[in-house]
């Protein structure tokens, strides 16, 4: 091995990559060292993720050189990096469904533990289970289907799949933004055990503070190209995101207010609501122009709120009442009847249709306005609103006879929070708003927000990330194994450490 020989352990160099007319890399130039954490930063399209798939072998480069540890690495599959030490963490969630957990951390490599061409199931749990032990990482219920689990806990699954190869060099593609607190905590703490193991670590997450926290230096992409590469202790966070965006962004980024405001009316009031995925005894309420977010801790409950306040959920006790319209909700078709907007964290599964359209996609919350006497749809009516919802929140499309699975994950975003916001709602109810998506849309989408909230629409926002609770809540109700556990005003101040000691 030449690990004692060479202080780096990737040298890129000239690295490029098409896609038919669009040149996704352009001579793409950096070192990385042994220990070192290295994160990519720029915002939808600029590259970063087409460039780690270079490096995984998930895409095989036009034209460039890669050395690893000093030796030539030509990737042409994920099989090839593995052997040669390189694992990733993709930013789409990558398992298959219809098989157990832990038959998906070692999918393609069961061998080992076959015989007679039979996979021993508790042998291959009992392997994961202790990949994730070694790594501080939670414990999944391995025997369960893929497609049974929520977000998280696949991208959990994930990791331990990228882990059990024992890469000596990890690539992370937005794996934060899936994980709550707890478990990013659990992530910080794994990278910052392969950084002593003289171990490199590549990522990208859109979670800047978190980024300059765990990262000691970031690649900034910019259209394809490396503009720079800077120490991580020389940036802050608005001088990161200008440098992304090659502009400062223009209006606010989060609220400037620190004062909680909103009407008298009550929208939405959870009264004592228990539900057989495991809320207990929850009570809070929503007033018109209030922006409430919800936080918590991995199984805390925060988002199994959403889907009961929406109606996908059978309460086992306990009133979801829509105030105004003097209403309980124990349908969604309810809640979609009397006004009320859901936009689920996982947007590709729970959300959106990949295969068709932006036309369909947009109008898809809307077909009961649009539909006429004869219960058809005029074509026209259909492509007035798509229209609307691409012109309004400016997505970045070809027309809205585009799939929307060729979109970037912040244009597949602008369409599923747009299509509810072009609507007359008086409750919005929306789980991780801004997952996946960079900085700029960000911004674009806290804007919409923001809107909402000044037009007297009730928002329910719920989020793993603190900084946006803080940027943006009202109030800020906190959850704990279930049950509501505190609850703090904006007008009192809030901070990370003071919401964080009501979560634990």
């Amino acid at each position: 091995m030449s690990e004692k020989k060479n202080e780096y352990a990737f040298q890129v160099t000239g690295l490029n990559k098409r896609f038919g007319p669009t040149h996704a890399n352009k001579d793409i130039n950096f070192t990385l060292k042994r220990g070192e954490v290295r994160g990519l930063a720029g915002e939808n399209g600029s590259g970063k993720s087409t460039l780690l798939s270079q490096l995984a072998g998930i895409y095989i480069s036009d034209s460039g050189t890669i050395l690893k540890d000093g030796q030539p690495y030509a990737p042409d599959s994920p099989l090839y990096a593995i052997e040669h030490g390189v694992s990733i963490v993709v930013q789409e969630l990558g398992l298959i469904g219809n098989l157990p957990a832990g038959i998906n951390v070692f999918l393609g490599r069961t061998k080992p533990f076959s015989k007679f061409g039979v996979v021993n199931v508790k042998k291959v749990q009992q392997q994961a289970n202790q990949i994730l032990d070694k790594w501080g990482l939670p414990q999944v219920p391995l025997h369960r289907m893929a497609a049974a689990m929520n977000v998280e806990t696949k991208k959990i699954v994930e990791l331990a799949r990228a882990l059990s190869t024992d890469p000596d060099i990890l690539i992370l593609d937005e794996v934060t933004q899936a994980l709550s607190q707890d478990n990013r905590v659990k992530l910080h703490k794994l990278i910052q055990k392969y950084r002593e193991l003289g171990r490199s670590v590549i990522l990208i997450t859109h979670d800047l503070e978190e980024m300059l926290e765990i990262t000691d230096s970031i690649s900034i992409l910019r259209d394809g190209e490396l503009i720079e590469t800077v120490d991580s202790k020389e940036l802050d966070v608005e001088t990161l995101r200008s440098k992304m965006v090659g502009r400062s962004l223009e209006g606010e980024y989060y609220r400037s207010d620190m004062e909680t405001s909103h009407e008298e009316e009550v929208v939405l009031s959870v009264e004592d609501l228990s539900t057989e995925s495991g809320l207990k005894d929850v009570t809070f309420q929503v007033h018109k122009g209030e922006i409430m977010a919800l936080c918590g801790l991995s199984d805390s409950g925060i988002h199994e709120v959403g889907k009961a306040v929406y109606g996908l959920t059978h309460i086992r006790k306990g009133h979801v009442r829509l105030v105004p319209d003097q209403v309980e909700i124990r349908h969604h078709s309810q809640a979609w009847k009397h006004r009320v907007g859901y936009v689920p964290k996982d947007r590709d599964n729970e959300a959106l249709m990949l295969n068709a359209s932006i036309r369909e996609n947009s109008c898809m919350s809307s077909v009961p306005q649009l539909t006429g006497k004869a219960l058809l749809v005029k074509n026209g009516d259909l492509d007035r609103l798509a229209n609307q919802v691409r012109e309004q929140f400016q997505v970045k499309c070809t027309g809205i006879d585009q799939v929307i699975n060729a979109l970037s994950g912040g244009n597949k975003q602008k369409i599923n929070l747009g299509r509810w916001l072009v609507k007359d709602l008086q409750l919005l109810v929306v789980d991780c708003p801004t997952r996946g998506v960079d900085v700029g849309v960000k911004a674009y989408l806290y804007q919409c927000l923001r809107e909402a909230k000044k037009k007297g629409m009730a928002i329910l926002m719920i989020t793993d990330e603190l900084p946006e609770a803080i940027g943006m809540a009202d109030n800020i109700l906190v959850m704990k194994d279930g049950s509501v556990s505190g609850q703090v005003t904006r007008s009192s101040g809030f901070s990370e450490e003071s919401i964080v000691q009501v979560m634990i």
